[in-house]
């Protein structure tokens, strides 16, 4: 089958950029099926001297130090997005217009307001978009998804989860510019309720469906902290700590919470689902496997079990090793490239969209409007992922 190529323009060069690269460079190896194959086309950084850097490395054949070349260039078929969040918004809408598939780091921008015309555009424009929410492709959660649509679990009852870390408890850290701009509200938007709790939010509404409504707290630890940029002692706008709870669609209460204040914890991501026959939970620093009991089992035996999901006929395994042996964090993204391909194979969308990512803006406004005002808020969620 001849392959049809599909041209990669990254623009960014961190942390994200390199997982990023890193999928689009494993997919010939692990998924040499797929009719579209990604090349590393160009990548963009406005910093000329670690762009060209970055693609030496990741094997591009161009570097660009203005993104809106980029987006307008004849070479370039995709345009991957690995910014800080306030460029979101400019650079896809401008993508979408000039006809460029668009992958897109979470979360999709600041607002509901800023990714609104985020997704006017995509579909103006009729334009393949997807957002990188990974954590749904760990093998062990996306088997969780199976259990749960195959009604294992009953009527579902709770949804508890909570992403912890602990790296801004130093209070003389600095806010903003480089390798800093989750501490800084103009280029963030919000702290840990749009960096860590956006993941749970989706997460949880791809397994439990659509959140009705929350009441939300948050707390900002440390007032003011001196901005890298500028070198002047400024507010604080970023939420370090946050907790709220909910109604889902289905009639179950959530609970969620989010910090970068539990010393000890680097990243601890889980979640637990309580229903009527059976529970599951997962656990990040244990990502290979998915904790399951069912109330059904015969009484002598009862009790949770750990799945270790390894095994070929576990979603996305027989792509990689032998049973048993585990795969990371990185193989995320490697499974969302994939997917990504794949949909483009069936003219299909691949999941989560902009619009379903605007869906998880939505729950995030609405958490840090009921933290502000001390009061319930409805979402206006209408989920049909």
């Amino acid at each position: 089958m001849d392959k049809k190529i599909l041209r990669i323009g990254i623009i960014g060069t961190g942390f994200m950029a390199r997982a990023h690269s890193n999928a689009y460079n494993r997919i010939s190896d692990f998924f040499p099926e797929l009719e579209y194959q990604p090349k590393l086309q160009a990548v963009c950084s406005r910093s000329a001297a670690r762009v060209e850097k970055f693609a030496k490395q990741w094997g591009f054949d161009r570097w660009e130090t203005d993104w809106k070349k980029l987006v307008q260039s004849d070479d370039i078929d995709a345009i991957d997005i690995c910014t800080p969040n306030h460029l979101h918004a400019d650079i896809a809408i401008a993508a979408a217009e000039h006809g460029k598939m668009i992958l897109c780091e979470k979360p999709l921008a600041r607002t509901v307001e800023e990714a609104s015309p985020m997704v006017d555009a995509v579909e103006k424009y009729n334009v393949p978009n997807t957002v990188y929410y990974n954590y749904r492709r760990v093998p062990a959660v996306t088997l969780a998804k199976q259990i749960i649509d195959e009604g294992k679990l009953g009527r579902i009852f709770h949804f508890r989860a909570n992403f912890l870390q602990d790296w801004t408890i130093n209070p003389e850290l600095p806010q903003g510019g480089e390798g800093l701009w989750r501490l800084d509200s103009k280029s963030a938007g919000s702290g840990v309720t749009g960096d860590l709790l956006a993941h749970c939010i989706d997460t949880a509404m791809w397994l439990n469906g659509g959140i009705k409504d929350v009441s939300a707290v948050t707390e900002t630890f440390v007032k003011e902290r001196i901005h890298q940029e500028t070198g002047q002692v400024e507010k604080v706008g970023i939420d370090d700590a946050c907790i709220f709870h909910c109604h889902f669609d289905n009639g179950s209460l959530g609970v969620f919470e989010a910090t970068r204040y539990a010393r000890g914890q680097k990243a601890l991501y889980t979640f637990e689902i309580n229903g009527e026959h059976a529970s599951i939970r997962w656990d990040l620093h244990d990502q290979n496997r998915l904790g399951y009991f069912d109330h059904r089992d015969e009484s002598i035996v009862r009790g949770w079990r750990s799945i270790h999901v390894s095994d070929s006929d576990q979603p996305y395994i027989d792509k990689w090793w032998i049973p048993g042996v585990c795969i990371g964090y990185e193989h995320t993204f490697v499974h969302h490239v994939a997917d990504f391909l794949h949909s483009l194979e069936l003219n299909k969308p691949c999941s989560p969209t902009f619009r379903e990512a605007l869906e998880t803006q939505k729950v995030c406004e609405a958490v840090l409007d009921s933290a502000s005002s001390r009061s319930w808020k409805d979402t206006g969620v209408d989920w049909k992922g």
